[in-house]
């Protein structure tokens, strides 16, 4: 059931981590069948859209009786997290933001694997972050080819996520974790990017609460 991302919708892709998160609380639980029409409400969508978003993968069974909850909890989780492999994973920029990042990466996230940290800062290198070596910049393109990561989380500067990207674009990365504010999807069109813009997220917050 591996169905290429480019066959699925990026709005359907970014509602699989909620399904995720409702159907293992359901499971959590010990529910262990749940309807379209019982998901819908908790996700706050319909029950005609869950049935679509599902089949683009397949369906995850027979919905007229209900979706097997563990069998929907695995599946989702497969096309998430993989067969078990985990991407190796960089991160560059061991300040404030990379140490709180960091240590989601090694604590909560599934599916990673976080190899090492860059920073330019020599005060910092040598050190760790949640057991995670801190190494110098310089040390990218050596490390890159002997490891081969394929994910890079990005909590640096605009200028340096700028200078960096090409880099790391040339050195095989593929993936992008960017929490600076250089858009790379526009350079870097073929490259998959995921930008966490945390203030453009209270903006938007500040916005909705005026105007409600």
């Amino acid at each position: 059931m591996n169905h290429p991302q480019g066959k699925v919708s990026l709005p359907v892709i970014k509602r699989l981590p909620k399904y995720y998160r409702y159907i293992l609380g359901l499971h959590q639980s010990g529910v262990t069948k749940v309807s379209s029409s019982e998901l819908a409400r908790m996700m706050g969508t319909t029950a005609s859209q869950v049935r679509q978003d599902f089949n683009c993968f397949g369906g995850f069974g027979q919905q007229g009786i209900g979706y097997n909850v563990e069998v929907l909890l695995h599946e989702i989780g497969r096309l998430l997290f993989g067969e078990g492999e985990k991407l190796p994973t960089i991160l560059l920029g061991a300040g404030r933001l990379g140490a709180a990042v960091s240590r989601f990466l090694t604590m909560d996230a599934n599916g990673y694997n976080l190899l090492a940290v860059f920073d330019s800062n020599d005060a910092l290198v040598g050190r760790d972050l949640d057991g995670v070596p801190i190494h110098h910049i310089r040390e990218l393109e050596r490390f890159c080819t002997e490891y081969g990561p394929t994910v890079a989380v990005l909590c640096v500067p605009r200028e340096g996520a700028k200078e960096l990207s090409g880099r790391l674009v040339d050195l095989g990365i593929r993936g992008f974790w960017n929490f600076s504010h250089y858009d790379l999807s526009i350079p870097y069109p073929d490259v998959t990017v995921e930008n966490a813009h945390l203030g453009d997220s209270l903006m938007s917050l500040g916005y909705r609460l005026r105007t409600e």
